[in-house]
């Protein structure tokens, strides 16, 4: 990578899991750039600082003092998560970590929001954009909303920029598309290659943008609907990867009932009348 300003500091959350050790490994490739790794660190691993974030804490809080970007990756990660933990790991966590940013002066704010957060539009054929209402189906989703929410209003009243990713479908360790995917075509169509998560990181991490944003974070794979000229107007993201879905009988008759599900008994309902909503 080429020489960035002096003394770029990025902290990054969530560090020890899939999405945050890809993102470490990328922003420790770049020329010039100091990074404070923070994690639960199950592995203890002794450049990783140990902290719970759902608790806040000015041991913690302190190393946010300094820093001119913070990538907030910490979360539960899991789309069919309950409110018993999206609550406390998406939303009052990030609250928390949001708070840190503040109080240590934080320039900039880069966190991994999600496309669950148009979750309701799998099914449709809109182009996927920032102007495009919200409509996330499960609880995994709507937190991710509610801090972009967050977010924007932090930017509005302080000044802190604010990028939001939507993050796509990106799966731990070499992350080979194909029809093993969970959501069907859905799943395939917003997948994340490792390569691209890595641009993505780097250039959120190392960009000069102000402002709120939210950018779909995906490949450039076939028939895919999420708009990728946020993504570049913000920070310059290009994803050069691309996967061609693959839809194999099994996958077609679980799109064809998902699909037959939500025509009858939309999203929204408490609970469904038959199967798992996704």
């Amino acid at each position: 990578m080429g020489a960035l300003l002096p003394r770029r500091h990025v902290l990054l959350t969530g560090a020890t899991g899939n999405l945050g050790q890809k993102a470490a490994a990328a922003l420790q490739a770049v020329n010039g750039l100091e990074l404070t790794r923070i994690g639960r660190n199950g592995a203890s691993d002794p450049a990783v600082v140990t902290a719970d974030l759902e608790t806040y804490d000015d041991r913690w809080a302190r190393h946010f003092e300094g820093i001119d970007t913070v990538l907030h990756l910490a979360a539960d990660p899991r789309a069919a998560g309950g409110w018993e933990t999206v609550s406390r790991l998406n939303i009052d966590l990030a609250l928390n970590v949001i708070r840190a940013a503040r109080h240590g002066g934080v320039k900039r704010f880069v966190f991994a929001s999600s496309n669950w957060v148009l979750g309701g539009y799998r099914f449709g054929g809109e182009t996927l954009t920032e102007a495009l209402p919200p409509w996330p189906v499960n609880p995994y989703g709507a937190s991710k909303l509610f801090v972009e929410r967050y977010g924007r209003m932090v930017s509005d009243d302080t000044g802190m920029a604010f990028l939001s990713l939507r993050i796509g479908y990106c799966q731990p360790g070499d992350n080979m598309p194909g029809p093993h995917m969970a959501f069907g075509l859905w799943g395939q169509q917003m997948w994340l290659g490792n390569e691209d998560w890595a641009q993505a990181v780097t250039k959120s991490a190392t960009a000069e943008f102000s402002g709120f944003h939210a950018i779909n974070v995906v490949s450039a794979n076939d028939g895919m609907r999420w708009s990728l000229a946020e993504g570049r107007d913000a920070v310059a993201y290009a994803p050069v990867q691309r996967h061609q879905p693959t839809m194999t009988l099994p996958v077609r008759v679980r799109d064809a009932a998902a699909r037959f599900r939500e025509s009858f008994f939309p999203s929204g309902a408490a609970t469904p009348v038959f199967g798992s909503r996704w």
